[in-house]
């Protein structure tokens, strides 16, 4: 009589029982089991399996295996098809004798369910191996027992046979370019079976997953593909229960952020994974949308193709806008064509094939005509800033550059869209492409029998020694067909070779306190609250979103303002000497170490419109010098220099000092610091700030306490300008013109706008540092007399102090002369 050994109840399997028990308790065992025993041992599935690989007890109809790669559904699936066919002995007949086995694709079936290492023939005993029939596309058991594989593409030939029972693989198909091909396979370095689909050049591709599965749903939607059953009420294939490979139960983005922690991470951006995928929106839908929006319903989006991951219609942006940077990034066309709106990728796919004598001739007896831009126009510096796609969606920025522009300007554009590295790459490696090839432009007239051709079509124009394809921008049409074209090239829209990053995730980190910088700065654009100072915050790691809480005292606070987005602050690394107004400074570079952030180069045309201001000062709110700067040079990671300035902008030459010292502290004006709320009645009150991570309470030690006062520079007139001092026989005559703080640069106006309640003045006269004459003029000129300069006891040489008053600010900045007399 041989031994019992059972397995302890808190063990879930034998193997595990096996693997835990002592070599005593092993050998003991394995003593006792009886030859036939030991021999069956390795095929009995019920001692090894995992509990997810064995099936559930009871009665059901339907058995749904969920895991990711490697948790053994090949083989439970393998493993159960074996315990419906087989009986007690070979030749015994079991519960099923006819089996379907349903995969994606016929060699899905074979090579994976059948012929896979998991597969039935590697998991059935010698003595139960069924036999492979390739014919016929059918496994046979010693029993007599069948299976026989289908393809989930051929539905109808599942009809008839009257299955026992049934094993169905998932569908599914990774995001790898033609993954449609071969919807089973998968790139991992670590399995042997990792491959290619047929004829895929390896690059990531969602749009392809995506519209694989918009297929599959569409096509079994359709009754008449799918008909119901007259026998139990419901469609031959319920779609209700259908599975998709793979659905992750790792949370997104911890996975594929954190491949540290996931081994298997660094193979998402090309699997079959939906995790971060399913909530993405077909190019096509979200057009359509934006149309709807916008009320235009007469459209044809079915030419458009690509994946939306996630795109914010900001404030103030319209449908016509949305709709243009989306046509930018994914490179589409809107036309008008029969009354319908149609929308169309470039492809530079050739619409029509013209040569020189189906031309018409112009006025000017000319039917072609070709030029090229000049280089000036065309900017060989691309940069795109984004939103990380796959990671912490923080704004990221790529760079394209041809190799022949390193000290050229820099074209740049921000999108609020979800977009991973590459293809940001792709987007701005288009533009340069583009912009090159369509120096090339063309002008050629059309007889009436091509009035079919528009905007946006192709046509591959022959000319005397060359065939190139033009892409018509623009049409006249009059008595003859006038267009406008430019050069393309297909090779321009084919996805470039990009390496795919994964964005990883940044790992918790304790909260730093922030460095915030308030600024009471002059009006910039004429839309600021006069009254309210801005506030610029960086911090090295950026929490996320920054909270500012105000109140009369250091309790009772109440939120005053977010910040989302930390600015660009940093010191100076050498001084900066004092240089005219009005004029550009061509003097040594500042050097600058930023917390935070990176500076850009412009064109002279940008900084004269108002780009690359930059605020420098010695931190306290209300000593600031606005300047601008052309070119940004990094020296190293952080650190630039910057050079070719414009001084003293919007007023601030009257605070702009002999010489700003190392360590000045400078902030970019790029309209991430912001102004915070503050009431009129608050002006020049001191007030306590607390200023620290959003997701942390005001009384955590990481917050900033300030306590801040602020004159509303916002109000403060312009020192006045060009003080002049003739002298007269009897005295000095005095004159200055007047600057304004809003409106003055109306080139066409006749004089700048006063900007305050009246013209009034404040003129001083003093002996050093000292007041010996104070007066209030109402125009912009006075003479001091000898007999005045006596009553004020001055001998000598004495200076004149002019200043604009305001009836809210008081007298604003000043403009100084000395006189010596």
């Amino acid at each position: 009589m041989s031994r019992s050994i059972s397995t302890p109840p808190e063990l879930k399997s034998g193997a595990a029982w096996l693997a835990s028990a002592t070599q005593e308790d092993v050998d003991a065992f394995l003593d006792g089991l009886e030859e036939n025993a030991l021999l069956a041992l390795p095929w009995i599935f019920e001692f090894w399996a995992l509990p997810h690989q064995l099936p559930p007890a009871g009665a059901w109809k339907s058995w749904v295996i969920m895991g990711g790669r490697g948790a053994g559904k090949t083989r439970a699936g393998a493993e159960w098809v074996r315990s419906m066919v087989e009986g007690a002995r070979p030749l015994d007949p079991g519960r099923a004798r006819r089996v379907a086995l349903v995969g994606e694709t016929f060699d899905q079936v074979r090579d994976v369910m059948v012929m896979g290492e998991s597969g039935i023939l590697s998991c059935s005993p010698p003595d139960r191996r069924p036999t492979w029939e390739a014919g016929r596309k059918r496994l046979v058991w010693p029993n007599g027992a069948t299976a026989q594989a289908f393809s989930a593409h051929q539905p109808e030939a599942l009809r008839g046979p009257q299955f026992d029972a049934a094993w169905v693989d998932e569908l599914g198909c990774a995001a790898i370019d033609k993954g449609t091909n071969e919807p089973n396979k998968f790139l991992d370095p670590k399995s042997s079976e990792s491959a290619l689909p047929h004829y895929s050049d390896g690059r990531r591709d969602d749009t392809i997953q995506m519209q694989y599965l918009r297929a599959m749903t569409s096509y079994w939607a359709d009754p008449v593909v799918n008909p119901v059953s007259d026998f139990y009420g419901g469609p031959m294939v319920d779609m209700s229960r259908a599975h998709v490979w793979a659905w992750d139960a790792r949370p997104y983005p911890q996975f594929p952020g954190l491949d540290d922690v996931w081994s298997d991470a660094r193979n998402y951006s090309r699997g079959h994974w939906l995790s971060g995928r399913s909530s993405a929106q077909p190019l096509a839908n979200v057009v359509a949308e934006i149309c709807e929006m916008a009320g235009v319903r007469d459209i044809d989006v079915s030419a458009l193709y690509g994946v939306v991951r996630g795109f914010a219609m900001q404030g103030g942006i319209t449908p016509r806008g949305a709709l243009q940077s989306l046509s930018i990034i994914y490179g589409f066309d809107a036309l008008e064509r029969d009354g319908l709106l149609v929308f169309r990728m470039r492809d530079a796919s050739v619409d029509a094939q013209l040569w020189p004598p189906q031309l018409a001739l112009d006025d000017q007896d000319m039917s072609l005509e070709t030029q090229r831009a000049p280089e000036a126009e065309i900017a060989g510096r691309v940069r795109l800033s984004y939103v990380e796609a796959d990671g912490c969606f923080e704004v990221r920025a790529v760079e394209s550059i041809f190799p022949d522009e390193e000290d050229g300007p820099t074209a740049a554009s921000e999108v609020p869209l979800a977009m991973t590295r590459s293809e940001g790459m792709r987007v701005v490696d288009r533009w340069l492409s583009e912009a090159r090839v369509a120096q090339d432009r063309a002008r050629f007239t059309l007889p009436p029998s091509l009035g079919w051709l528009g905007p946006g079509d192709v046509v591959n124009l022959e000319k005397d020694t060359s065939t190139d394809r033009y892409r018509i921008d623009r049409i006249e049409r009059a008595e003859t067909i006038q267009v406008e074209a430019v050069r393309v090239e297909p090779g321009i829209y084919e996805p470039a070779e990009e390496e795919e990053e994964g964005a990883r995730l940044a790992p918790y980190v304790p909260p730093v306190p922030v460095t915030p910088v308030f600024l009471d700065l002059p009006l910039m654009t004429g839309a600021e609250d006069p009254y309210a100072p801005h506030l610029a915050v960086a911090a090295s790691p950026w929490p996320g979103a920054v909270a500012v809480y105000s109140g009369l005292q250091d309790a009772g606070y109440e939120l005053n303002s977010k910040f989302g987005t930390q600015a660009v602050i940093g010191t100076t690394l050498s001084p900066l000497r004092m240089a005219r107004s009005g004029l550009w400074d061509r003097g040594e570079p500042l050097r600058v170490e930023l917390i935070s952030g990176e500076f850009e180069t412009a064109l002279e045309a940008g900084v004269l419109s108002g780009l690359n201001a930059l605020a420098i000062g010695n931190g306290s709110s209300d000593n600031w010098e606005i300047l601008q700067f052309q070119r940004a040079e990094p020296v190293e990671p952080g650190i630039w220099d910057l050079s070719l300035r414009l001084r003293g902008q919007l007023g601030t030459d009257a605070l702009m000092p002999v010489v700003w010292p190392e360590g000045s502290v400078v902030v970019l004006l790029d309209g991430r610091a912001q102004q915070i709320a503050l009431a009129p009645a608050a002006r020049n009150m001191a007030r306590h700030y607390r200023i620290g991570s959003a997701a942390r309470p005001y009384d955590d030690p990481s917050y900033i306490h300030t306590v801040q006062a602020f004159a509303g520079n916002g109000l403060r007139p312009l020192s006045p300008c060009h003080l002049r001092v003739v002298q007269k026989a009897d005295g000095w005559k005095l004159s200055w013109v007047r600057r304004t703080r809003i409106g003055g640069d109306d080139w066409e106006a006749m004089d700048v706008p006063l900007g305050e309640v009246a013209e009034r003045y404040l003129l001083r006269i003093l002996k050093g540092e000292a007041i010996r004459r104070e007066v209030v003029l109402t125009n912009s000129e006075w003479t001091y007399s000898t007999a005045q300069k006596a009553v004020d006891g001055i001998a000598g040489a004495f200076w004149v102090e002019v200043a604009q008053l305001s009836d809210v600010f008081g007298p604003g900045l000043t403009e100084r002369v000395q006189v010596l007399a």
